[in-house]
């Protein structure tokens, strides 16, 4: 525990192929995240990691060998394993450089794969668990290993521009095309059974995604039959014949199940809200992780099999949840509106109370018309949009611990999918207005609009909070509309694009030459016009930056430049420094900035004359990247996916 609360991360245990019993998972260990394992059978859990600054990165071989990747400060390391019942820490392969990890697989014979990143390059080692490696393949640039057939012959490696699949040799066998002109792939690991090595994959086509297969004999089969008009991400049921959907949609999920043999597309019934994860395991149980704005998230079995108890929030969570679509240039945009007061009545988990929606023309994807408005309060709440990162992600109908805590303190809090997020379907992925950043400040300024003209909020009170990519929207929004904001926080922001490409991760370069068209040299004009620091000089909000010291997503040395024009400027702001990276597993670092950010927007928002109330609460809040997934777990098509980096 630190100060009452706890590290937190949303997925599901990994279960052991050949004991379902025997478990891993990543949960709270003083303020730390750290790999335990859980046994279904006694329902005991032991810490299977102690390092001082937490461990995410878990998994389990059919063997019940526990896995975790051993990291420093700046990410780089090995993978490590030794037996569930406990023993001494071994070295999964022997003679692997210390890197980034970038995959770990492991054959249903001991066969493991392990991809590590160097830099600009990733390299692939195979060998006997224990064992001395063997370098199987090289790749410029970033790429993740997805996984490793049952016998050990095959491997798939992704990258941005589609998939390669290896021999164990590391000859290569097929290579799948994902670039803009074939459409976007994903490749989510092959069939754990049956009689052929059969590779699951997910492809953006004709703004629909579309479930594909490929085998060695007969190549690519594309499952027209299972296409989605918003995300999707899947994974192969136990039996290896059929195949688990999960698809997000307008900040909802839903669950679906594919029998590839006799084409047909089942939808399983699942509660109202989020699914933040979800997996077949053998005979027939359905896991499954479920929450909404309203309730902290549940681990569930579809047939009782204990599962790992979760730290949860036993007071009720307070404020109403709304649905808000506000009309924008290419389709409406969606806001998952929180007001403080009181909650509604306890619900049921097998049927929880949908939030209630705020007049909702058609939207992206075929977003329902939802009628209901609530009535504006006499004294409309001081505001404090919450804006998600990615940027290929989007908020959902999820608990979140800075919801809670803002919602407490009388805040409302406006979550907007802006264009670019996902879960709204390719057409509005692709959405860019006037361009990078810029056209999701427009969508922040038009639903501010909508909720002002509603008397939902005060519009001399309204604040920005974001991480990463979100806190890079925060500083453009406040250095480009400044008269709008009354006062931002941004968390390891990006703040100076230019500077931000020349010192990220290869992968994020990449993404931001996607993104802009090109290299700062090749479009110097497209990253000016969309970097916050040019303008710095027309803020006036007060403004509050927390950044990391060993961030190599959002580098200190532009936020460093950043806090430079401010003091130049002359702008009111105050600076945070974490002994952190990026992604920081410490939950002293996340509850640290949760409270320093209530305290400073409420001042800044209301005065000194209120004291805010943080509530306890079971996450950090500050940093949402605990809800995302190691290397070898993928998220939906878009966003959290290797091949698709995110900033946060």
């Amino acid at each position: 525990m630190t100060g009452g609360y706890r590290v937190y991360r949303a997925a599901l245990p990994e279960v052991c192929a050949a004991d379902p019993a025997r478990m891993v998972f990543t949960a709270d260990a003083d303020g730390r995240c750290e790999v335990f394992t859980w046994d279904a059978v006694t329902r005991r859990a032991r810490q299977v990691t102690r390092r001082p600054r937490g461990t995410l990165h878990g998994a389990i071989d059919r063997e019940a060998h526990v896995w975790w990747f051993d990291e420093d400060a700046h990410g780089r390391g090995h993978w490590r394993f030794q037996p569930f019942g406990g023993g001494p820490d071994l070295p999964g392969l022997s003679g692997v450089p210390s890197g980034l990890p970038r995959g770990l697989a492991v054959s249903d014979h001991g066969t493991v794969a392990l991809a590590v990143g160097h830099g600009g390059t990733t390299s692939v080692h195979l060998g006997p668990r224990g064992g001395a490696a063997r370098t199987v393949a090289h790749a410029d640039g970033h790429a993740a290993l997805i996984g490793i057939t049952p016998r050990g012959h095959m491997l798939a490696l992704g990258r941005a521009d589609g998939v390669t699949v290896l021999t164990s040799r590391g000859t290569v066998r097929a290579v799948l095309p994902g670039g803009d002109r074939s459409g976007r792939l994903w490749a989510l690991g092959f069939a754990p059974a049956g009689p052929d090595e059969e590779l699951l994959l997910v492809r953006e086509r004709d703004d629909r995604y579309v479930v594909e297969t490929w085998r060695p004999g007969t190549g690519t089969v594309t499952h027209d039959w299972c296409s989605f008009d918003t995300e999707i991400t899947a994974r192969w049921d136990a039996d290896g014949r059929s195949v688990l959907v999960r698809q997000d949609r307008h900040g909802r999920s839903a669950l679906h199940r594919a029998h590839l043999g006799d084409r047909t597309l089942i939808t399983v019934p699942t509660p109202a809200g989020t699914l933040l994860d979800a997996a077949t395991r053998r005979g027939g149980d359905l896991h499954y992780l479920w929450t909404d704005t309203a309730h902290p998230p549940m681990l569930c079995s579809s047939r009782g099999t204990p599962l790992p108890p979760l730290p949860t929030v036993t007071d009720p969570v307070p404020g109403t949840h709304h649905d808000l679509w506000t009309p924008g240039p290419e389709g409406p945009v969606h806001t998952l509106l929180s007001l403080p007061g009181q909650p509604a009545e306890p619900t049921v988990l097998n049927a929880p109370t949908a939030p209630t929606a705020l007049n909702g023309p058609t939207g992206p994807a075929g977003a329902p018309a939802r009628p209901g408005t609530p009535a504006p309060t006499p004294a409309p709440a001081p505001a404090v949009f919450l804006v998600h990162g990615g940027p290929a992600d989007h908020d959902r109908d999820a608990y979140d611990g800075v919801v809670h805590s803002l919602v407490a303190s009388g805040f409302a809090v406006a979550r907007v999918n802006y264009r670019g997020s996902t879960g709204y379907g390719p057409l509005w992925r692709r959405a860019s207005g006037r361009g990078v950043g810029l056209a999701q400040v427009d969508d922040l300024v038009s639903v501010r609009a909508d909720l002002v003209a509603r008397r939902l909020i005060r519009p001399d009170t309204v604040g920005l909070w974001g991480t990463s990519w979100g806190g890079y929207l925060v500083l453009l929004a406040l250095g480009t509309c400044p008269d709008l904001w009354r006062a931002g926080v941004a968390v390891k922001p990006v703040a100076d694009c230019a500077a931000a490409h020349a010192t990220t991760t290869p992968a994020l370069r990449a993404l931001d030459e996607r993104l802009f068209g090109g290299t700062p040299d090749e479009v110097p004009d497209r990253y000016a016009r969309s970097s916050p620091i040019q303008y710095v000089t027309a803020v006036r909000a007060p403004l509050l930056v927390a950044a990391a010291t060993h961030d190599a997503k959002c580098p200190p040395g532009q936020v460093r430049g950043y806090l430079a024009a401010l003091r130049a400027a002359g702008v009111r702001h105050e600076a945070m420094w974490l002994d952190s990276g990026h992604d920081g597993y410490d939950g002293g670092d996340h509850v640290a900035v949760l409270r320093r950010a209530v305290v400073f927007l409420d001042r800044e928002l209301r005065g000194p004359a209120r004291r805010p109330q943080t509530p306890r609460s079971t996450r950090s809040g500050e940093h949402r990247t605990t809800e995302r997934t190691t290397e070898r777990r993928r998220s939906h098509a878009e966003g959290r996916h290797s091949q698709r980096p995110a900033r946060g």
